[in-house]
């Protein structure tokens, strides 16, 4: 059953593509009023954001945001926004970037309860045969289903 103000905004699909996600957290995103007009209406591009852990405050960092169309202020669309989490997450997220190769991507941007939340990732970068073997994994799985399928019918 779907509540009032639930609703998916924006996803980072390359995301899965480029990097093995290790685990997940869901934040609050810090927000002017515009902006949050702007997301209730599917305005949002998270395809090259990453966040960064900065003097103990997570910060999502290239999210565009277009402005809302009948806003009279004047915001940056691609400013570096605080992200709202518990101090503990913070200091996992910090020794989880610390490791090399290791980096923070936003999955997704969603409205839960009617808030503004952000689903963040703690990810490892997949080299390119990584890339090749994943692709090739799927294919081989749909091939699979493909014939039992056709043995079923």
């Amino acid at each position: 059953m779907s509540r009032r103000g639930d609703q998916l905004v924006a996803t980072n699909r390359r995301a899965r593509h480029d990097y093995s996600v290790l685990d997940t957290w869901e934040c609050g995103i810090v927000l002017e009023g515009s902006e949050v007009k702007s997301l209730r209406d599917g305005h949002a591009t998270i395809r090259d954001a990453y966040a960064r852990v900065e003097d103990g405050e997570v910060w999502l960092h290239s999210m565009h945001i277009p402005p809302y169309v009948f806003s009279r202020g004047d915001l940056d669309p691609d400013r570096k926004r605080k992200l709202l989490l518990h101090q503990r997450e913070i200091l996992e997220l910090a020794r989880g970037t610390e490791q090399k190769g290791h980096t923070l991507v936003p999955l997704r941007v969603y409205f839960k309860d009617g808030r503004a939340k952000v689903e963040l990732a703690l990810a490892r970068g997949k080299r390119a045969y990584d890339k090749r073997q994943a692709l090739a994994k799927r294919d081989a799985d749909r091939e699979a289903e493909r014939a039992l399928k056709g043995l079923r019918e």
